[in-house]
């Protein structure tokens, strides 16, 4: 039964930050790490189905206060560019720690989409309090960005949490090798279980409804999400 929820925008340490969370709060958190639309409607809607499901969900401002709400995609390319790894994991941690903080959870995973899900696997390799990391179709190129200071694949063989992670087959940005390097990296470990789901014909960014008007996109969202809404609640549980 889907709870009633309370929904707010709040800030944590100095960061602005969306918060989802049934009503009365819960034992249960998930960290959302957003793709470049940032703290869009997109990314309020799937905190909302996170806090119905029994979750509270604290969703981290890459942008500091905008979003594909207000901002074309082309500046926010532009910001994605001067993004530094050691701030945004700082800025991480430090809504992790308001998780398992001041909002009461006793256990807390992170799910993260695009850029959002690379860090989640890295988040997940630095952070041993993580209770799961979900990792849709991070964005792991063949050859590293310039601003991409932290190795994606050697943080992925330390994560000690069970690990989700979702693979489009016709991803333009992330080849098949580096998808191949992650999950080598994550069969490497002997600590908790990984899942890995691939979609053949889907395309990098497919849970994104704007890539949604071709339907292998939409059919491997409606495939990955709501088991990703159960991996969440049974490891949090």
């Amino acid at each position: 039964m889907a709870k009633e929820i309370e929904t707010s925008t709040t800030t944590v340490d100095g960061l602005g930050a969306y918060l989802a969370r049934p009503a009365g709060g819960s034992a249960q958190g998930m960290l959302l790490l957003p793709m470049i639309t940032g703290i869009g409607a997109q990314i309020r809607e799937w905190a909302d189905e996170v806090a119905r499901r029994g979750i509270t969900a604290l969703t981290w401002d890459p942008w500091h206060g905008v979003s594909s709400d207000d901002t074309s995609f082309e500046e926010l390319h532009e910001r994605m560019t001067k993004l530094d790894d050691e701030t945004c994991l700082d800025e991480q941690r430090r809504l992790l720690d308001h998780l398992l903080g001041e909002l009461g959870c006793a256990r807390a995973g992170v799910v993260g989409w695009c850029l959002g899900g690379r860090f989640a696997l890295i988040l997940g390799g630095r952070d041993e309090r993580l209770a799961n990391v979900i990792a849709f179709h991070p964005t792991v190129p063949g050859t590293p960005a310039p601003n991409h200071t932290a190795d994606a694949v050697e943080h992925t063989a330390r994560i000690k949490a069970p690990v989700m992670m979702c693979y489009p087959g016709k991803d333009d940005l992330v080849p098949a090798e580096s998808f191949q390097r992650l999950q080598s990296a994550l069969q490497t470990r002997a600590e908790a279980a990984s899942i890995v789901h691939v979609y053949p014909q889907a395309e990098h960014g497919y849970t994104d409804r704007r890539r949604h008007g071709n339907p292998v996109n939409a059919e491997a969202f409606a495939v990955s999400w709501p088991q990703a809404l159960e991996f969440a609640a049974a490891t949090t549980r």
